[in-house]
């Protein structure tokens, strides 16, 4: 493949109400989406509080909010909560496959469900099998699947992970819905920590933390945990305001 070395263009998008927080507007700031990246673009991106859906590389650039702040995981600095150390006996039993990105039956039925149960009415309840691809893969970025299956080899969990210079991002992950007792969103995080250990890499990217917002708050109880604020990284050590205003 031809690297593009051109300087990176980026582009606003417009006004439009924030997913997460109520009342406030979001926009994002894009990477070119006609660029084609390479994995150390996306990781020096990722290093400057980007991340990615798709191929689409973005940043919230928000008029009149910084309640998002990307957030890191020091692995081998990690030490987990007596909480995460009871999730992880409860998973003792689920064995850890890594696959390629590709969609199956198995695992698209499972997100379908998730999506279900999960985020109802949210816009993503319905998927096609384009939009799997679309979503969770692409072609500049190398990318696998995380599976964590029980005795019986069904599929309980995927957490669709980038392989990058110096970490892993954690793109997105869903799970057997009617199995609140594992835990299986903690197990899933606790296994790409160790996936990255076992690389030597540095890092496990989570993407974004918003403590106002109950879907994306829980990203501060993997500790230590680095926020980016200003263009530079800070291990967390107590909450701050939450919108920054």
């Amino acid at each position: 493949m031809t690297v593009d070395r051109r300087p990176l263009r980026f582009f606003r998008t417009p006004r439009q109400e924030c997913p997460y927080l109520e009342e406030e507007v979001a926009v994002q700031r894009l990477v070119d989406p006609h660029r084609e990246l390479d994995p150390p673009t996306y990781t020096a991106l990722l290093a400057a509080g980007y991340r990615r859906s798709g191929c689409l590389v973005y940043r919230p650039d928000c008029p009149e909010c910084s309640a998002c702040r990307a957030a890191r995981i020091p692995v081998a600095d990690f030490c987990p909560t007596r909480g995460q150390r009871r999730t992880s006996r409860r998973n003792a039993d689920l064995r850890v496959r890594l696959r390629p990105p590709r969609i199956t039956a198995e695992n698209f039925d499972l997100y379908r469900r998730y999506l279900a149960a999960r985020h109802p009415a949210g816009g993503m309840d319905d998927p096609t099998p384009e939009q799997f691809l679309e979503f969770f893969t692409c072609h500049w970025c190398p990318t696998l699947f995380l599976e964590l299956t029980d005795d019986a080899g069904r599929l309980l969990a995927v957490a669709v992970t980038d392989v990058l210079e110096d970490g892993l991002s954690a793109v997105y992950t869903f799970f057997e819905p009617d199995l609140p007792g594992r835990g299986l969103g903690v197990q899933a995080i606790l296994s790409q920590i160790q996936l990255a250990r076992a690389r030597g890499l540095d890092w496990l990217y989570l993407g974004y933390w918003i403590p106002d917002s109950p879907k994306m708050a829980y990203k501060v109880d993997f500790r230590p945990v680095e926020l980016q604020q200003g263009g530079e990284w800070q291990r967390w050590a107590e909450r701050p305001t939450s919108r920054g205003r």
